[in-house]
């Protein structure tokens, strides 16, 4: 009896037309759903770790790239949250064939990031908190744009991993961070979102600041002492991981980012 309470005041808390019952398929839309007030919708998602301590009780539908579809089924989803690359596309297909409702989320800029929270809250039933939420967001991007700009931007090469070499595109959200620190990916030019590149076309373009997504890549640069960043000891690790989750705590990351940008010289 006091479940059947519980679950009866949870859905007169719901706004109109929210959906009960979604599963998010990526780290970056759980944090989405908890900052637009949804975690309670959430019935199921991807994988055990980087987890919200408040989903950690929620069951798993599967590890990044090996869903679970009898799981998810089993969930009933009104709707099923993915990043383009959360699963593989013969599965996305079997997904849209068993007519589950995918909602697809993968912003290229912080604007759309901001767009696509609106979009979501929209989508589930938290329209009111998810345009609070973007114009907040907005705000806040634009007085990091206005502080933090350089001309000529700082030319950044962005290290994803070291064997092989892979760097990120233009079109990556986080090419769009170092923008708004006053700076430029080293191969913007590149559409693929993680390409992978040859270290003597980083040695030719020569950097001046070489940002690694893992403290232990650092050290191998030293071998190149003619680079700018290495001259300069502009060679750092990125300041915060949420860099590389879309989520709107990504405002607070980049943040973090143009701060130590702007020690560059």
């Amino acid at each position: 009896m006091k479940r059947l309470l519980g679950l009866c005041v949870l859905l007169l808390a719901m706004p109109a037309g929210a959906l009960e019952r979604v599963v998010s398929l990526a780290p970056a839309l759980n944090e989405l759903m908890l900052e637009l007030g949804a975690g309670e919708q959430l019935v199921g998602v991807l994988g055990t770790q980087d987890r919200p301590a408040a989903l950690a009780a929620l069951p798993s539908v599967g590890e990044y790239g090996q869903l679970e579809i009898e799981t998810l089924l089993s969930l009933k989803p009104q709707l099923v949250l993915l990043w383009p690359d959360s699963i593989g596309a013969a599965q996305r297909q079997q997904l849209r064939q068993l007519g589950l409702q995918l909602y697809e989320v993968q912003p290229h800029s912080l604007d759309e990031l901001a767009s696509q929270v609106e979009a979501l809250g929209q989508r589930v039933g938290r329209a009111e908190r998810g345009q609070q939420l973007a114009q907040e967001f907005r705000q806040q991007l634009a007085l990091l744009r206005q502080r933090y700009q350089r001309q000529p931007p700082l030319r950044v090469f962005y290290q994803v991993w070291d064997n092989p070499l892979y760097s990120i595109g233009g079109q990556q959200i986080i090419s769009d961070a170092l923008r708004v620190c006053g700076a430029e990916n080293l191969f913007g030019e590149l559409t693929l979102a993680a390409p992978q590149i040859n270290l003597e076309t980083v040695l030719a373009r020569d950097p001046e600041v070489i940002l690694t997504s893992e403290p232990q890549l650092l050290a191998a640069w030293q071998a190149w002492p003619q680079l700018q960043a290495v001259k300069r000891g502009q060679v750092w690790s990125i300041p915060d991981r949420g860099l590389e989750r879309p989520s709107l705590q990504m405002l607070k990351a980049t943040e973090r980012l143009c701060e130590l940008l702007q020690s560059a010289h």
